[in-house]
């Protein structure tokens, strides 16, 4: 029981990443927020599915990018469950996939704004009890993407990079009081998010992977884990790539 008696929000956890986080702090012993924004059946299902296993969890529906909602979502939390201990800041944020020379200001204006928001919202109604414990994990979950960039993800790559620089910010910030704040940027990974990809895209991500083949959600998990545990108890400002060695550092 790594997290026993800790307290963990996830945002974005009623499917892909976030339930797998949610499910795999659970199991470890964390009382768990699981959040949605529009899949109620979804998101009842990964508590029920946290429930089920012994472990204990609420569900609570917030858009991340609205800040009366994430206070809500953390003064819900703070009552049912109690202080949050930790933070995963996990939630998609949709954008379009196509060429800079296409691409619309709009579109690129929303993605930058509505990754910084979810982050900056969340982590500010969080963070105040934190610096009063002297205590706290944060994790943010960016994308491969963010240090190498593929044709057409110009929003998504800009908006994560935005997030990892926010990051490191916090984490040189909020070190003194004892809160660590580190990133898992996914690979390729096989979630609904990515269910339109062909699968021809997938098996030649594979090919050109070291471990030979795409990431599943449980492996992102891992990662959040190893985070959120005292096994990580001296690192924070880190970008942690969980891409099978596809991306190398």
């Amino acid at each position: 029981m790594l997290l026993k008696n800790k307290v963990a929000i996830v945002t974005g956890s009623s499917r892909g990443i976030g339930a797998s986080s949610a499910k795999l702090l659970a199991a470890n012993g964390a009382r768990v927020t699981v959040n949605y924004i529009k899949n109620k059946e979804r998101g009842e299902k990964v508590a029920s599915e946290i429930q089920q296993a012994g472990g204990k969890a609420i569900l609570v529906q917030a858009d991340v990018t609205v800040r009366e909602q994430v206070e809500a979502m953390v003064a819900k939390t703070e009552k049912d469950l109690g202080p949050v201990d930790i933070l995963v800041n996990n939630a998609n944020m949709s954008f379009p996939v196509m060429p800079f020379v296409q691409f619309p200001w709009e579109g690129f204006e929303q993605k930058l704004l509505h990754e910084m928001k979810a982050a900056f919202f969340c982590c500010q109604s969080v963070v105040p009890g934190m610096i009063e414990r002297k205590s706290g994990c944060i994790v943010n979950v960016s994308s491969g993407l963010s240090r190498v960039p593929g044709v057409g993800f110009v929003a998504h790559t800009s908006a994560k990079s935005a997030l990892d620089a926010f990051s490191k910010a916090l984490a040189l910030e909020l070190g003194p009081h004892g809160i660590r704040v580190n990133v898992v940027a996914p690979g390729l990974t096989r979630t609904d998010a990515t269910a339109h990809q062909p699968e021809e895209i997938k098996s030649a991500v594979a090919e050109h992977t070291p471990m030979k083949r795409i990431a599943e959600a449980d492996d992102i998990a891992g990662a959040v884990l190893f985070y959120c545990a005292d096994w990580a108890k001296f690192v924070t400002g880190t970008y942690l790539p969980v891409s099978g060695g596809i991306q190398m550092t």
